[in-house]
């Protein structure tokens, strides 16, 4: 009984604040009276925004904004992130939805899908200049939808390598720049491809009498360092690097979805299997990744990884090989072995505006300042690269500061990888996603766990599982 009355009791404190915020009741216009402002929400907390000093620039941001013009008034709405997901579902619900979400990444969005606005009419409207993007970055917030974003807040992948490990062993670094070829130890040029990097991966693994992969004698139970690790990657993240991204669903809403899982990614996924279980490994295997010497999954920064493969974000979690003395830089991300191409992956936050919005116009107003000048003091303390080329000097000015042994050539790297966003997400959203995507994460960890799988077949049972997982 407790229980139900404290649920009841925080249901009130929600409908609370919406009325309060929105000075109306659910569903009416809430249109402004002759001289007031219109008011736009912003909600955060179904992403990052929720930590104390990102809710205090929050709150400076909404100020400057207000100072900035004398007809709208924002009005921030901070959420615990455990509560945000059901607190909006409600308010969304009972008529009395904010207009403006985020920052979100593209999972925390797929809960509302189909619920956003297509923003491209009201940035023509207001003359808003998205040259300041890259292309390729505004086509990865255009869905069915339309334009359901801005570029904003991006994490873009890279190669992250331990130099020392490559002298080691007498190899070449990853190249730095697309296009650049890699030299291989016998002078040779070829192109730093998925075969490439499993080469060279398979050279960097070292048993603990200092056997390689590829040499006779090679202890497979006594790996003390693995070549590559695919650093903290979801199953669909690792299909999306080596084969490109797809959208992985076909059909329409009337109970006829059907799996589209391109066939490079069975392809990846069967190669990711052989690097930990092959008759050469190179990848950790569960049991070894999870082992607190190689750092209970953080396997790079445990020292125990010559190469991974992540995104911006990874950098924060250094901190200890970077105290144990350890050097790292960054190289490109290998190219597709059957199309030459760049399949790269970016984790990204933005903000959206629900349909529901009785003021879009001003909302998308409000957006455009967010992720431009609002940016400049709300990305730093959301960990952010800007998705604004001419706004990154400071965020790799505070990276050099954290780590002054890493080049230029590096960070630029990043920079690059903006071109390369993976068109759809490969966290992009799926019908009845909870459960699908929970399903791709048991295969995942089925082959990170079992040696011995019949690939073939447990391949099949996936499909067929997400296929009806998506028509449930």
């Amino acid at each position: 009984m407790k229980k139900h009355l404290a649920t009841l009791s925080g249901l009130l404190i929600i409908a609370s604040m919406i009325l309060a915020a929105c000075g109306s009741k659910p569903g009416s216009p809430a249109e402004p009276a002759a001289g007031e402002k219109v008011k736009i929400r912003w909600f955060v907390g179904l992403g990052t925004g929720t930590d104390p000093e990102q809710v205090t620039t929050q709150e400076e941001v909404v100020k400057d904004f207000n100072a900035s013009q004398d007809r709208i008034e924002l009005v921030l709405e901070v959420v615990p992130y455990d509560a945000a997901r059901d607190t909006l579902s409600t308010q969304i619900a009972s008529g009395a939805g904010p207009d403006i979400v985020g920052p979100v990444g593209w999972d925390g969005s797929n809960g509302f899908h189909g619920q956003w606005l297509d923003i491209a009419p009201y940035l023509k409207e207001l003359n808003f200049d998205t040259s300041i993007f890259d292309p390729a970055l505004m086509t990865f917030y255009q869905t069915e939808e339309g334009q359901v974003g801005l570029p904003f807040a991006v994490f873009p992948g890279g190669v992250f390598y331990r130099p020392d490990m490559f002298d080691e062993a007498g190899l070449s670094y990853p190249p730095q720049v697309y296009g650049e070829q890699y030299t291989m130890p016998d002078g040779s040029k070829v192109d730093w491809n998925w075969e490439t990097v499993t080469t060279i991966a398979k050279l960097l693994t070292i048993d603990e009498n200092g056997k390689n992969a590829t040499e006779e004698g090679f202890d497979r139970t006594k790996i003390v360092q693995v070549g590559y690790a695919p650093q903290y990657q979801t199953i669909l993240g690792i299909g999306t690097f080596y084969g490109g991204a797809a959208k992985i669903y076909s059909g329409d809403a009337k109970g006829s979805y059907e799996s589209n899982v391109p066939d490079s990614w069975k392809e990846a996924w069967k190669w990711y299997y052989d690097g930990m279980y092959g008759a050469e490994p190179f990848i950790a295997t569960g049991p070894l990744a999870t082992a607190p010497e190689f750092g209970n999954e953080d396997v790079f920064n445990a020292g125990k990884s010559a190469m991974a493969l992540s995104q911006t974000w990874y950098t924060c979690c250094l901190a200890d090989l970077t105290k144990s003395g350890a050097q790292f830089q960054i190289g490109i991300q290998p190219l597709g072995n059957a199309d030459g191409k760049v399949h790269g992956r970016i984790d990204a936050d933005t903000f959206r505006i629900l349909k529901s919005s009785q003021h879009p116009k001003e909302a998308v107003e409000v957006l455009t300042y967010l992720v431009t000048t609002g940016g400049d003091k709300l990305l730093p303390v959301y960990g952010a690269m800007p998705a604004i080329a001419s706004k990154t000097d400071a965020f790799f000015e505070k990276k050099a500061a954290d780590y002054p042994f890493v080049t230029k050539e590096s960070w630029n790297v990043f920079n690059q990888g903006l071109a390369y966003p993976d068109t759809p997400s490969a966290e992009q959203y799926l019908p009845n996603s909870i459960k699908a995507y929970a399903r791709f994460a048991t295969f995942l960890d089925l082959l990170n766990n079992t040696e011995g799988v019949d690939f073939d077949a447990e391949y099949k049972k996936l499909i067929d599982d997400i296929n009806v997982l998506y028509n449930e």
